[in-house]
């Protein structure tokens, strides 16, 4: 997408974040209208996995996904979270545009994504760390976000401890705008967890993509 490469990354005003083990980039670099156009394109292209690729294991048990999921990357890539392991599809024309604005954001050329829309404020993102053995630690994780603004939560994982053990560190919470992007730099996936909770006075929906770099592609 031409407009997306028309934006200057030395415009981009990035907010770091950063605490014990958090270190987090945010901005807001893709302009309304474009943004708009990006979610009316994924809105009337994608199709989201059906059957038992929309379904999570957890504790042994078998939910549907509280949401909407599918994954694009290079050839050969899977992704296996929560007891489901996922194909990277090939990459659609708009998610790749995303892909090509990151490199020039970052200079990172990712190689999966995984995209995530939330239908209204019911669907939602429990607690969990990205931080399986397929992807590269040393690479941060871009997410962009489209669509209904929604609060994202990141909670230390001593802070989640029972009893004595519990360590008194407040959660980090980020309001993601529609056409923000979001990079989670490492140690962040080590140390803290992150969820989209419910919100359900929110009707709106929202698309978000998760860029990642994967260690079986490593060179």
């Amino acid at each position: 997408m031409d407009t997306l490469r028309a934006i200057d990354p030395n415009s981009v005003t990035w907010k770091c974040i950063k605490s014990e083990g958090l270190d987090v980039d945010y901005a807001v670099p893709i302009p309304r209208t474009v943004a708009n156009s990006l979610f009316q394109e994924l809105e009337d292209t994608l199709e989201y996995f059906t059957g038992d690729l929309s379904k999570i294991k957890v504790f042994g048990k078998v939910y549907p996904v509280p949401r909407q999921q599918v994954a694009y990357g290079d050839p050969g890539i899977t992704y296996t979270y929560s007891g489901v392991t996922v194909p990277a599809l090939p990459w659609p024309a708009p998610v790749r545009a995303l892909r090509d604005f990151l490199v020039i954001l970052k200079g990172i050329t990712y190689d999966f994504v995984l995209v995530n829309k939330y239908r209204n404020g019911n669907d939602h993102m429990g607690e969990h760390r990205d931080n399986e053995p397929e992807l590269d630690p040393s690479q941060p994780i871009a997410s962009v976000s489209l669509g209904q603004e929604r609060t994202f939560v990141l909670k230390h994982k001593d802070a989640r401890k029972p009893g004595k053990d519990k360590k008194l560190i407040p959660p980090v919470k980020i309001e993601l705008e529609h056409g923000s992007v979001l990079f989670m730099n490492p140690p962040t996936n080590e140390v803290w967890y992150h969820s989209l909770p419910v919100r359900k006075k929110l009707q709106g929906a929202r698309i978000n993509l998760t860029f990642r770099k994967m260690r079986s592609l490593l060179k």
